[in-house]
């Protein structure tokens, strides 16, 4: 993986000028917003790299991460199925330990 946030339909690199406003406000333009898919409410991720700022959508990072966990879970050569029962004994077992035999 590059590192570089996959987003969900590829854009054209997009350059604009935006103004701090008080408050610290920032208003994102409505094509940024159109490239990202952005809508009113949603969340954003923002860092700070030596680069200066990233800001990305909470979205995106939520499909990055679930990429990576399929990603893992494919190499694991766990099946789901698997997964589930080993997951279904854990629970029991804690249940037990914590509740008592019943």
């Amino acid at each position: 993986m590059s590192g570089k946030p996959e987003l969900m339909n590829p854009v054209e690199p997009l350059t604009v000028d935006v103004t701090l406003r008080p408050r610290r406000r920032v208003t994102l333009p409505a094509d940024v917003c159109e490239a990202l898919g952005l809508q009113v409410g949603d969340r954003l991720e923002i860092s700070v790299t030596d680069e200066g700022l990233v800001v990305k959508p909470k979205k995106t990072v939520a499909l990055q991460a679930l990429r990576e966990i399929q990603r893992a879970f494919a190499a694991s050569g766990i099946s789901e199925q698997e997964l589930q029962e080993e997951a279904r004994a854990i629970r029991e077992r804690l249940s037990r330990a914590h509740y008592g035999e019943g």
